[in-house]
């Protein structure tokens, strides 16, 4: 059976199979989306999570996907700027990954249309796992049991789209819900401590962060510049200008999720903010001023039990990670 469903005026194929179909937790939609030529299916996801683990798609054998995706830190590092092959760091921070199968474009300044060219992206670029697309496909043939899985899956050799779409496959299964947030607002009215609850009233309404956190993700899937490209007077990151080159998207950044977020420190496309106070802090003030400062962005003039309070409701954000199809290892 086929569903249709819209996502951003984007209509997207979900398959629904009933003898498998990947669970999805509290608070997320009810089927997980996949384009249809890559169905999400447990033999597809299952090839991807060895893939996303198997640090020969690195140029020198040392570095996986998961290497900087890791399960253990919902999916990130700690690092305020990637860390690539030959120790090579990069200028903004790994990206959260939660719930991904719902995303409208990828990396910080949404360089990637879809999961299937993201995936990729990582492995060519010569500051991160540094192979050549040519050489992608070969060293999965090369490696005898992923080309023997990959020929069972696919039915041929093993070829560059197919790899993107196995690791396209398992970053859609990680996917994290069942907070006490979604709870809460399941019905569970305990789910949530007072003070969380004064930070949800806060973050619905004083502190306005639901102008681009919403959603079951947390997030408009869109691009905002709050300051964190510009420092000492210029440019330091343009952000999404750099994709389309249009002068309203200088120093504007992806909405990441807040899903987990108290895990996944240091926070901003550059990781230069280390906790949720020091997050607080820095939209209290109305973001950085500069020439494209998003409009939503204001002054709020908030207490200190508010912040304390907003911080608390951040907290209750993180619930359950799963990863991979249930029961597979």
């Amino acid at each position: 059976m086929r569903l249709r469903r819209w996502i951003a005026g984007v209509s997207v194929a979900v398959a629904l199979h009933a003898a498998e179909s990947l669970p999805v937790p509290l608070g997320l939609d009810a089927y997980v989306p996949a384009p249809d030529a890559n169905p999400l299916t447990r033999k597809t996801v299952e090839l991807g999570r060895r893939l996303f683990f198997w640090p020969g798609l690195s140029r020198d054998g040392t570095l996986s996907c998961g290497g900087c995706h890791q399960p253990e830190r919902a999916f990130t590092d700690g690092r305020s700027g990637a860390v690539g092959v030959r120790a090579q760091v990069n200028a903004r921070r790994t990206p959260p990954i939660l719930n991904r199968a719902w995303g409208r474009a990828f990396f910080w300044d949404g360089r990637a249309p879809t999961l299937e060219d993201q995936v990729l992206q990582p492995i060519v670029n010569p500051k991160e796992m540094d192979l050549k697309l040519e050489e992608v496909a070969p060293r999965v043939r090369a490696e005898r049991a992923l080309g023997e899985a990959m020929r069972a899956v696919f039915g041929r050799e093993a070829e560059t789209a197919d790899v993107a779409r196995a690791l396209a496959s398992y970053v859609r299964s990680i996917l994290a819900g069942d907070s006490p947030y979604d709870r809460y607002v399941a019905g569970d009215r305990e789910a949530l401590t007072e003070p969380q609850r004064r930070g949800l009233h806060l973050f619905r309404g004083k502190a306005n962060c639901v102008a681009c956190h919403l959603g079951p993700n947390l997030t408009d899937e869109a691009f905002h510049n709050t300051g964190t490209g510009w420092k000492d007077g210029g440019w330091r990151d343009r952000g999404r200008y750099n994709v389309t080159h249009d002068e309203a998207d200088l120093g504007a950044f992806k909405t990441p999720g807040l899903r987990e977020v108290a895990r996944v420190a240091p926070y901003m496309h550059d990781g230069s903010l280390r906790t949720l106070d020091e997050v607080v802090d820095f939209y209290d003030q109305g973001g950085r001023p500069n020439p494209n400062l998003d409009p939503e962005l204001r002054k709020l003039d908030l207490t200190a039990e508010d912040k304390r309070a907003l911080v608390e409701f951040l907290g209750s954000l993180s619930g359950k990670v799963h990863e991979g199809w249930p029961g597979s290892r």
